[in-house]
């Protein structure tokens, strides 16, 4: 039996018994889809969150730090640093404080954007609505693909040397090592600690969400099957490459995309092209360029971007091709 269909069954006694709609009609599908979807993205992210926030309690970034600083992984480092990227949640206005408490901590230039790569395109919100939508084989190459680009990103700009347009403010902050705490506390007091992590986490994207989700039923219930594939057909192969620069200006976080991509999916649309759109939005856009662009010189800045944005185009072209 399908573990979402209590979900289900609460969905479609809202939208049939509460609201009386009709079925097989375009405002039912709507509605059902909405409280549906709704429903078990809520559920997946606070499951999630809660296992996050336990994770992240136990390993914090200064135990990161000094652990890659103090060690030699010849390339692995660059797996460590996505991999903590992946179940670190971080938007575009704490890459600063993250890109300088690296370099501080004098992690190598390539390890610290493998770790900025990764973590807006993977962490727990972004899995919540990829195995809530896609399931858990979709969810896994999404996983996957995100580390790849992580990894592959920051070992080519660590090879090409690009300190030198790393802002010399930057360089200029002293190291100032953090205590690790020793002390034991009890597992119902960290508990509570999480649990109020993983709340306001939630908290915080629920208006995303329900955007999100609600776009996403209108297309769902009201745009004609193989609409949107109908124009995409006309850019061909390009169509790809065309969604990531479409989504550079645009900004969102993975809760407010990834449900829209499940209703363009269902449309028609590849779902290679449907992921480069989304990750495209969360990973470069013009808002985190901006920002960025305080800490690092332009000719980084665009290195960063261009690379960002060709793994995500490999990615899509390969989505298309074997998924």
């Amino acid at each position: 039996m399908d573990i979402f269909y209590p979900l289900e069954w609460v969905a479609n006694y809202i939208t049939f018994n509460i609201f009386h709609l009709s079925p097989d009609t375009a405002i039912a599908d709507s509605v059902q889809f909405f409280f549906y979807d709704f429903l078990k993205i809520i559920v997946l992210i606070l499951i999630i969150t809660h296992l996050m926030s336990l994770i992240r309690y136990y390993l914090p970034v200064e135990k990161l730090r000094d652990f890659l600083t103090k060690h030699k992984f010849y390339g692995l480092d660059y797996f460590l640093a996505t991999v903590f990227g992946a179940i670190t949640p971080f938007c575009s206005c704490s890459s600063i404080p993250l890109f300088i408490g690296f370099i501080e901590a004098e992690i190598p230039l390539g390890v610290t954007f493998a770790f900025l790569i990764t973590s807006p395109l993977i962490n727990e919100v972004a899995l919540a609505l990829f195995v809530g939508m896609f399931g858990f084989k979709i969810t896994t190459f999404y996983v996957l693909a995100g580390i790849s680009i992580g990894m592959i990103g920051g070992f080519i700009i660590g090879k090409l040397k690009l300190e030198k347009y790393v802002e010399d403010f930057v360089w200029k902050i002293k190291s100032k090592k953090q205590e690790t705490k020793t002390e034991k506390i009890a597992f119902k007091k960290v508990w509570r600690t999480v649990s109020k992590e993983a709340m306001d986490i939630t908290k915080k994207i629920t208006l995303y969400v329900l955007f999100g989700v609600g776009l996403g039923a209108f297309i769902h219930g009201y745009v004609p099957q193989g609409f949107f594939e109908k124009y995409l057909q006309k850019a061909g192969w390009l169509a790809v490459p065309l969604a990531v620069i479409l989504a550079v200006p645009l900004y969102s976080n993975a809760s407010g995309v990834i449900p829209i991509m499940e209703s363009l999916v269902d449309k028609g649309v590849p779902l290679g092209t449907a992921l480069a759109l989304i990750m495209a939005i969360v990973g470069i856009s013009l808002p985190e360029a901006l920002i960025l662009k305080k800490v690092i010189k332009w000719q980084l800045l665009a290195i960063f971007f261009g690379t960002v944005a060709i793994g995500i185009i490999i990615i899509g072209y390969l989505f298309n091709i074997f998924l």
